[in-house]
């Protein structure tokens, strides 16, 4: 006879938290995880040992997710190159943007060189005293980022995102600044996204001038990158005037200024969802691919850094979409500020043992039921059930348990953006389409 599970009793096995999560800090050269795990009663253990959380640097590697176990989770989804790397965040947002021109314009005009040099070049020709940022496509903390008033002299050869230069940003203290926006997607099946309400603002070491012949080699005057700047003589740490300062810092400021703070959070907020939805069929599909055993809780999370700035008029842009933030803590607020985080993550996440007693009980009525050659429908409406059952006492807990977190999307509001999910999709299968036939063509 089947056992029936009520919501009552899993609510009660969820509160008994008596063992906490394993987790295997495979790759991850963050001292600040490991001491917030341990900090939180969670067992470090190695990647041959039996664990729950799987932590690394970079994604798993496909052929081992594919091998995951039902309650095991790991913090990075397949496919998140899709808005992690320049070039591809480039391709679709400009992709996005022929459809949508008003509602994804929060991006600065970018060419990816050197496909995109001949509409470079007439933009160029039309438009003589513009400044221009040239990145590497895989770069990061400001290497070989510089920024120009000479387009003509940009190789054309290399590989390079261009961008249009905001020179006009909103300015701090007379700085130059952006922001470090930490976003946790909990789940991809339904898609729920998190923003945290903290984080972080980095600050250019001088003050900022409009980008002439003269100044625009001045790297401690156009860039924010902490990397950078940390080699200023003229660096500050301290968090409410120095050089990198806390989100919530910000917000008061920009309060007190008589600026629309609230406007200014929603408008980013829907800027990180709309660059989100461009990586969903990417991350969906392999998810389902990899994943498709995980009936209960997601098997993946993932906290992404958004790098937002804002101009003169408190318009956001969408500088890069980091898919493994820094979590180094060479300053006191990093410490501060990347130690909530985590701890409100794993929070959120419910990282313990419940699902693994969980799932183990269920796979051993799975397998009495076959000894009894019990009919497969009975498990098919129980395992719907639970998962029904799971779905709402997640969505209770994290509601309680959001810590410093906003959720800003869900299927409440999932609605608001459905046609940009539709017209992605169709972007994503007519660019498949016709790489399949042009391949097709060459054979």
């Amino acid at each position: 006879m089947e056992k029936t599970i009520s919501v009552q009793q899993i609510t009660e096995e969820k509160n008994i938290i008596q063992k906490k999560a394993a987790i295997c800090l495979q790759n991850c050269n963050y001292s600040i995880v490991h001491d917030v795990a341990v900090s939180m009663g969670m067992h470090i253990v190695k990647p041959e040992e039996s664990w729950d959380l799987w932590w690394c640097n970079i994604p798993m590697d496909i052929k081992k997710a594919k091998h995951l176990k039902k309650y095991q989770k790991t913090n990075h989804f397949l496919g998140m190159s899709e808005i992690c790397r320049k070039d591809s965040l480039a391709r679709n947002l400009n992709t996005m943007a022929t459809s949508f021109r008003d509602d994804y314009n929060f991006y600065p005009m970018t060419w990816y060189l050197p496909s995109d040099y001949t509409k470079f070049q007439t933009y160029i020709n039309q438009h003589k005293n513009s400044t221009y940022i040239v990145k590497p496509t895989t770069g990061s903390r400001g290497t070989g980022i510089y920024i120009t008033k000479s387009p003509k002299k940009i190789n054309q050869y290399e590989h390079m995102i261009c961008q249009l230069y905001i020179s006009k940003p909103l300015l701090l203290d007379g700085y130059k600044f952006d922001m470090r926006v930490y976003t946790l997607i909990a789940s991809c099946d339904p898609l729920k996204i998190y923003v945290y309400n903290d984080g972080l603002v980095r600050l250019a070491t001088e003050p900022y001038e409009t980008p002439t012949q003269n100044n625009v080699n001045d790297r401690y005057m156009h860039l924010t990158n902490y990397s950078v700047n940390k080699c200023n003589k003229m660096y500050i740490d301290n968090e409410l005037f120095g050089s990198k300062r806390r989100i919530t810092t910000l917000s008061n400021w920009l309060h007190t200024e008589g600026y629309d703070d609230k406007k200014i959070w929603n408008e980013i907020d829907d800027v990180i969802i709309k660059t989100i939805i461009l990586a969903y069929p990417f991350v969906n599909r392999t998810y389902q691919t990899c994943f498709s055993g995980h009936k209960y809780t997601p098997a993946c999370f993932e906290i992404l850094g958004f790098d937002i700035l804002l101009d003169e008029n408190c318009k956001p842009y969408l500088l890069e979409v980091n898919h493994a933030p820094d979590f180094h803590t060479d300053t006191s607020i990093d410490k501060i500020v990347k130690r909530e985080l985590l701890i409100d993550t794993f929070n959120l996440l419910q990282l313990n043992k419940t699902l693994k007693k969980f799932v183990s009980g269920e796979e051993k009525w799975k397998t009495q039921q076959q000894t009894i050659n019990a009919d497969k429908n009975v498990y098919k409406q129980r395992t719907l059930r639970c998962k029904e059952n799971f779905e709402r006492q997640n969505n209770l807990w994290e509601s309680k348990n959001m810590g410093n977190y906003r959720l800003v999307f869900s299927e409440k509001n999932a609605h608001l953006y459905k046609h940009y999910f539709y017209c992605n999709e169709s972007a994503i299968y007519r660019h498949t389409r016709r790489t399949s036939l042009h391949q097709e063509s060459e054979k």
